[in-house]
């Protein structure tokens, strides 16, 4: 097993080359109903039909949690919603949603694409909740969704979604993976030790429901099979040499209204293009998280951080212990928030608690300045007033 830490001298895209060109075996997935460009496909009647907690119904979840793990990484499912019809009742509170947050200035954009290329909901999750309890009960009570989360993340995973609408002539994105490590600019995965990239993979599922058909031409996602396996693959985002890797081997799943696919969030994977002139391409991304990514006990960092700060910055400390001390007071990952008031800055994250701690001393500013930046911080994070 890798533990250590990786640099650029470790980067190398014959290492990914070697990783992705292997093919998948019908006899490794024999519950899916066909493979399709090294992507085991499996039929949403068939898991419907699996009673909870049977012997067959744990067999598939341990099928799938191999094909996430060991396998290509990625898996789809025809029909997960035999019936799209809560789909399309969805999708008009989605596109309600969309107008409204256009008209009011503040939303219907997304900081992955250019301005116009594609309209995002972000906590799509929690506003269909609020918005129509009757849809959402209906939408979530789905089985290929609680199946595919409990089979990588057991019981008690947390839900979150964003609604990704691609326009006609929308761009693809560069390739890359997600959430945790995902986030963090590719230089900043050097800090973290190998056996965290490999924890990173283990704590998020991610997964699309098609809310509209999606032929390819309409740019479906476009994925690497078995790239999950590259253990250097969180610090090559943007790197013309790994793009290219990714450009001459990638798939793409040809999608129907009501299929799913769920894929291991170490795999490479980027948006396609959408070049229709008349397809819009929807679909309900979810990030699915495991329960156990929290401390045991809560802390009121705010107040220890106002209590610490004037010491601190008073102290004749040396760099290295202040900035100790900041990682034992202060919150220094800037998730979960609300993307819709809290957005990325100079990357993919937020500022942290943290972040603003380092700036503050760094700018000598006065306790009450330091405060109303921090309160200004808990107003953009609703969930933490």
């Amino acid at each position: 097993m890798d533990h250590g830490f990786l640099s650029a001298a470790d980067l190398d895209p014959a290492d990914l080359i070697a990783v992705v060109d292997r093919s998948l075996d019908a006899a490794e997935a024999p519950l899916a109903g066909d493979i399709v460009s090294g992507v085991p496909v499996y039929d949403g009647a068939f898991v419907d039909s699996l009673e909870l907690g049977t012997d067959r119904h744990r067999e598939l979840l341990t099928e799938w949690a191999t094909m996430l793990a060991d396998g290509p990484g990625c898996l789809a499912i025809r029909g997960a919603y035999a019936d799209t019809a809560v789909l399309d009742e969805a999708a008009e509170v989605f596109f309600s949603i969309i107008e409204e947050e256009r008209a009011a200035g503040g939303g219907g954009g997304d900081h992955f694409a250019k301005a116009g290329a594609n309209d995002r909901i972000w906590n799509s999750h929690e506003k269909l909740a609020v918005r129509a309890p009757e849809v959402f009960t209906r939408y979530y009570s789905n089985a290929t969704i609680a199946g595919a989360a409990t089979a990588w993340l057991g019981p008690h995973y947390q839900l979150t979604a964003q609604v990704n609408v691609v326009n006609p002539g929308g761009d693809a994105q560069n390739p890359h993976r997600d959430y945790h490590l995902g986030f963090y600019l590719p230089e900043q995965t050097f800090d973290f030790p190998l056996h965290v990239h490999r924890m990173s993979a283990m704590l998020t599922l991610q997964g699309a429901v098609a809310h509209s058909d999606m032929p390819i031409e309409s740019g479906p996602t476009k994925i690497l099979p078995w790239s999950q396996h590259y253990r250097a693959g969180f610090a090559i985002a943007k790197r013309p040499e790994f793009d290219q890797v990714f450009e001459d081997r990638f798939v793409q799943i040809e999608l129907h209204k009501g299929d799913a696919l769920f894929f291991n969030p170490a795999l490479l994977h980027a948006a396609g293009q959408n070049r229709t002139s008349d397809v819009i391409r929807m679909a309900n991304l979810m990030q699915i998280s495991s329960a156990f990514g929290r401390a045991m006990e809560w802390r009121d960092t705010d107040a220890m951080c106002l209590a610490v700060y004037p010491h601190l910055a008073a102290a004749d400390l040396k760099p290295v212990d202040v900035a100790r001390v900041v990682a034992a007071v202060a919150e220094g990952y800037a998730f979960p928030t609300s993307l819709d008031l809290d957005p990325p800055i100079g990357g993919l994250a937020p500022e942290s608690q943290a972040d603003i701690l380092r700036r503050a001393l760094t700018e000598g500013w006065a306790t009450d300045v330091f405060a109303k930046a921090l309160n200004e911080r808990n107003l953009r994070r609703p969930q933490e007033r």
